[in-house]
């Protein structure tokens, strides 16, 4: 078995959004590609004063304040890393690269155009993933879809996926193309439900349902676009795992109404399921803005769902 080496890792953000990232020196392991700060945690030390240690050696910078993001493992042929990722959100210091690595400000759009270890795609995924994701719910028209849509936008949803069950497929591809209309001046993300058959060029990606999942054998979309997948079980997470889903959507976390025969999984069923997953997963079931903070210290990306911005009450648009 190969050895496990625990790893702190800071995602450090400027105010202006952008993350630094830094060149690994060419003599290094996985030298010479780009890499996130940070650095081995030492026997009996606890995540932050590592994170704290590291950052303060690499980039002569002090942390003030840090939230996860995501733990990582993953096996290289050489060793095992055990990942744990923080979004570093206040510092004092202007970074440098302290041991004379080279570090440079990126946009978080930019950072796929940069060459990461194996290991840091998920990290790459999750700086670029929101913490909440919204799933559009039914609605007694396309008029009120619209209406339910546009409010949801005003309350700073960022990504949408638009799920629409009972529609035919020109009604589904309508549906799509108002959502486009609707968001994309607004810079929104907007993805498909469903499977391969849904992708589009003009989308942002496509989220699969577990029975999609379950029979694709290959990713069915391109590196560039976003691919998602609801997962309920572990074998479904290490499905999405080895075909390279680049985040899912694990539930029922909590109990549902729409679901009411579904049996749970629980905060610590979650948390579990979540630390063997290699890949950002949502939070979904019975979720509301209130359980963020539950689904982060969980392990999760955050939450996905419906009924925290799909407003049934016409007063409050």
């Amino acid at each position: 078995m190969s050895r496990v080496v625990r790893v702190a890792v800071g995602v450090v953000q400027g105010a202006d959004g952008r993350i630094l990232i830094a060149r690994r020196s060419d003599d290094a392991h996985q030298g010479g590609l780009w890499e996130f700060p940070g650095g081995k945690v030492d026997p009996g030390e606890t995540l932050a004063k590592a994170l704290a240690r590291e950052l303060r050696e690499e980039l002569a910078i002090d942390v003030l304040a840090s939230e996860p993001l995501i733990e990582i493992r993953h096996d290289y042929p050489d060793k095992s890393v055990w990942l744990q990722v923080c979004r570093v959100t206040a510092f004092e210091g202007e970074p440098q690269g302290a041991e004379g690595q080279p570090v440079q400000w990126v946009q978080p759009e930019a950072l796929p155009g940069f060459a990461f270890p194996a290991a840091n795609r998920p990290i790459v995924n999750a700086i670029r993933l929101p913490r909440t994701l919204l799933i559009t719910g039914e609605a007694d028209s396309s008029v009120d879809w619209s209406l339910r849509l546009e409010w949801a936008l005003t309350q700073g949803v960022s990504w949408v996926q638009v799920r629409a069950p009972g529609l035919s497929d020109q009604e589904y591809h309508e549906r799509l193309d108002r959502a486009l209309a609707l968001c994309r001046p607004r810079g929104v993300k907007v993805l498909a439900h469903g499977d391969a058959s849904r992708a589009r060029a003009d989308l942002d990606g496509v989220h699969f349902n577990s029975e999609a999942l379950r029979a694709c054998r290959e990713r069915p979309v391109a590196e560039s676009a976003w691919w998602g997948a609801s997962c309920h079980s572990p074998d479904e997470l290490r499905q999405a795992a080895r075909l390279g889903v680049d985040y899912a959507l694990l539930s029922p976390v909590l109990p549902t109404s729409s679901h009411p025969d579904a049996q749970p999984l629980g905060w610590a069923r979650f948390a579990d399921w979540v630390a063997a997953a290699p890949m950002p997963v949502y939070a979904l079931g019975g979720v509301t803005e209130a359980h963020r903070a539950q689904a982060l210290a969980s392990g999760g990306q955050g939450i996905a769902g419906i009924g925290f911005a799909w407003s049934p009450v016409t007063s409050q648009r």
